[in-house]
């Protein structure tokens, strides 16, 4: 049997804190009555003019097909609205509505301090060394995925 890699350890880690902080996070959002998928679309959307679903997709990590049944679901609650792109006549502009807008007002300071219940358990300059390691984590990732793309 071949040694696993040394960096097995750190991948294992670092799905299980993601695993925790998406179960910590997520029942906080569901108290506040929305879904996990909801609240990033109302957080995202919070204190802005809208956005198209092409960039609402990507500031939310959405998938398109279940982001267009979460604004739905958002919409149907009288939460977003849908609006012509005044850019583009084709296109479509997602914002909040003034419930929506309200709705954020109330949950995002909620859940902000909820998560911040952990943060304050971890010294500063300990958050910010792990910001920097996940920092270059991520750049390395990102690296290696245009370097393929780049490879004939």
């Amino acid at each position: 049997m071949p040694p696993r890699p040394s960096f097995f350890p750190l991948v294992r880690e670092l799905v299980r804190t993601y695993q925790a902080f998406e179960h910590y996070s997520g029942s906080h959002v569901q108290t506040l009555g929305l879904t996990p998928a909801q609240f990033d679309v109302v957080a995202t959307l919070g204190n802005t003019d809208g956005m198209n679903p092409k960039q609402l997709g990507e500031k939310t990590l959405i998938t398109k097909g279940t982001l267009t049944g979460v604004v739905d679901r958002l919409r149907d609650k009288g939460l977003v609205q849908r609006l012509p792109d005044p850019r583009d006549g084709r296109a479509q502009i997602v914002r909040l509505t003034l419930d929506g807008q309200a709705l954020f007002e109330q949950v995002f300071p909620a859940h902000g301090a909820h998560i911040a219940r952990v943060f304050d358990q971890i010294p500063a300059e300990q958050q910010e060394r792990t910001r920097a390691l996940l920092a270059a984590l991520r750049a390395a990732f990102t690296s290696a995925s245009h370097c393929e793309t780049d490879t004939p």
